[in-house]
This record gives structure tokens, C-alpha cells and sequence, in this order.
């Protein structure tokens, strides 16, 4: 089993996993120019998997991407699929079409898409809270209407995965099982709107696995570290994040810690995407999930409230209730 540290990069990643992608079928959120998404297609590309399907907002964002992996592997398929996270009907629609172009066969999903600490409350089509909507909510649906794929997948060598890019500010806040919404607004704050939807993310992770585990899906959450390159927070200035301390204390009791398990901080463009792919790809972590990766390596979430198997299930619950739709396996 390969050991990673903290400074890893998604090539060394890629190539010490290169069976696990090897005509295997990929399908990541986000993933537009520049994204951690778009840096994880474009090595995964390198090690010629079979098929990598981008399913995305905006084409113009995905169009670079789509044309990288071609340039690097003309064999590749590499498919942009049109999807808003925020809407269900879109994500409804999305699903087939994924389906359909993956021959109902999927290897790995990487939920990338995302948003952080949106200063003014904001809430989707159908009235959820936008960072929990396209953080978490987005992704439950559309990986449990994508499920029958990644069943058929998991029938491969080495089973099937999901991947939740999440984030250490998870620690700011649980999931407000009785108030998601903060009151229609009146009680909003932007970190503890991250903090839920990050903390939704991981339990996602959990939920799915005790579920699916034993028919060979399993899934991993995992924060890749901060960059600039993928301007995720371009809207903020350092001041806010000096909020996160007080707000972390005032939902938790708990001091917030930037760097546990996670030194440096910050990661380069070439390592932003490390992490999301060995959970993707290492075999050996496949008896361990589900679990919470950073620095390429399992680490145990610094606040119970990220894995409390009473919260993994009020939150496949709340998720349930806020898609309309019940999945039971």
C-alpha cells in the first residue's frame, strides 16, 4: 500500500493507481476551468480510463477541459452533461442522460461541485438554503438516482466508489436538523451555512456505506486543502475568514483547528486534487469506509458530529424529506 504526505500530487496519485482507473468510467461534478475537479479529469486522463463524464453548469467552463483530456488521450470518451445542482428537475434530467451515456455502468462518482460561505442568504428552487443545496443536497440526489450504474460497477475488480469533497469546516457546525433553512434567513451566517452543508457531506459518506457496503459501493469524504487557483472563495477577503473561530465556538463549544491532519494548509494546483483521488482510486482503503481523508490519508473528523451514526441517519432522513423521494436499499 502506497503512504502519502502531505505533499502529494495528483500525478503521483494517479500513477500509483493507474490499474484502479485503467478502463474504468469516471463521473465528476463541477469539474469547470479552473477547478479541483478539472485538475483530477485531466490526470485521471493520463492512465486511460475508459470514459470521463462532466456533468456541470456551464459548458463554456467544462469545454477547456473536455478538450485537455482529448488532447492528452483522443481514446478517452470524455462527455459534458448540463446540470444545476440547485434544481431538481435539472438534476432529474441529468441523471438519464448520464445514465445512458455511461451504458448504466459507472466505476467512481467524485461529487466536486460546490460553493462556500455565500455572505447573503440565498436559497435555491425550491427553498433550501443554497450551500447545503449545492454542497450536499445537489449530490444526494443525483448519486442515488445514478445508484443502479454504480451497482453495476461495483460487480468490477475493485468495486464501486463515491467521493464527497468536503472540508475541514465541517468543524464550524453540525447539521441544524430542526432549522437547515436559519429561519428563512433570520438566523443566517455564512460559515455555519458552510460548516452544516460540509458536515451533510460527510455524513452523506457514511449513510451510503452502511447501506451499500456489503453489495460493493462504498464511499469516502474527504477535504483536499485550500488553494486560490480554483477561486472557490474569491469572493471573500482574509477578514471573514476570521469569523470562523468565534462562529466554530458559538455553534460548538469547540476551538476550530486549521491544520490538524492537514500541514501545509495550502496546496498547489498540482496538489489540490491528490486527495479526492486516492480515495478514489487506493484498493486498500476499500475495507475501511467510510472515512474522512486528508493530507492522502485516513484521519478521524475532529468533531463527533461529522460521523454520530444518529446524525448519519437523521441526515439521510432531512435529505430524503428535502428531494421529495425515498431511497431505500
Amino acid at each position: 500500500m502506497p503512504v502519502f504526505d502531505a505533499t502529494v500530487t495528483s500525478r503521483q496519485a494517479v500513477a500509483a493507481f493507474t490499474p484502479q482507473v485503467k478502463g474504468r468510467v469516471f463521473v465528476i461534478t463541477g469539474a469547470g476551468q479552473p477547478s479541483i475537479g478539472s485538475s483530477m479529469a485531466t490526470e485521471l486522463a493520463k492512465a486511460s480510463p475508459a470514459h470521463i463524464l462532466i456533468a456541470s453548469r456551464t459548458a463554456a467552463k467544462v469545454d477547456p477541459v473536455l478538450s485537455a483530456i482529448r488532447g492528452i488521450d483522443p481514446s478517452v470518451k470524455a462527455t459534458f452533461v448540463q446540470m444545476d445542482l440547485s434544481d431538481h428537475d435539472s438534476v432529474r434530467h441529468a441523471a438519464p442522460e448520464i445514465l445512458a451515456a455511461t451504458g448504466s455502468k459507472i466505476d467512481v462518482v467524485i461529487n466536486s461541485a460546490g460553493n462556500m460561505a455565500l455572505k447573503e442568504y440565498t436559497v435555491d428552487k425550491q427553498g433550501i438554503e443554497m450551500q447545503m443545496s449545492a454542497n450536499h443536497v445537489g449530490h444526494f440526489l443525483l448519486t442515488n438516482l445514478l445508484m443502479p450504474a454504480l451497482l453495476a460497477g461495483a460487480n468490477g475488480p475493485y468495486g464501486a466508489r463515491i467521493v464527497n469533497i468536503t472540508s475541514a469546516g465541517y468543524q464550524i457546525s453540525p447539521v441544524r436538523f430542526d432549522d437547515s433553512a436559519f429561519s428563512g434567513g433570520k438566523a443566517y451566517d455564512p460559515w455555519t451555512g458552510y460548516g452544516q452543508a460540509k458536515t451533510a457531506q460527510i455524513l452523506f459518506a457514511h449513510g451510503v456505506t452502511n447501506r451499500l457496503k456489503q453489495r460493493g459501493v462504498v464511499s469516502f469524504a474527504c477535504h483536499p486543502g485550500s488553494n486560490v487557483d480554483t477561486k472557490l472563495g474569491s469572493h471573500l477577503v482574509m477578514d471573514d475568514y476570521g469569523d470562523i473561530m468565534p462562529v466554530t465556538k458559538r455553534n460548538t463549544g469547540k476551538d476550530f483547528h486549521f491544520v490538524v491532519g492537514d500541514e501545509p494548509r495550502f496546496k498547489t494546483y498540482e496538489q489540490i486534487g491528490a486527495t479526492p483521488l486516492i480515495a478514489a482510486l487506493d484498493p486498500d482503503l476499500t475495507a475501511q469506509a467510510p472515512a474522512y481523508l486528508q493530507n492522502g490519508q485516513i484521519v478521524q473528523p475532529a468533531a463527533e458530529h461529522a460521523y454520530d451514526p444518529e446524525h448519519v441517519e437523521k441526515c439521510w432522513k432531512l435529505s430524503e424529506n428535502l428531494v421529495g423521494q425515498e431511497f431505500k436499499y
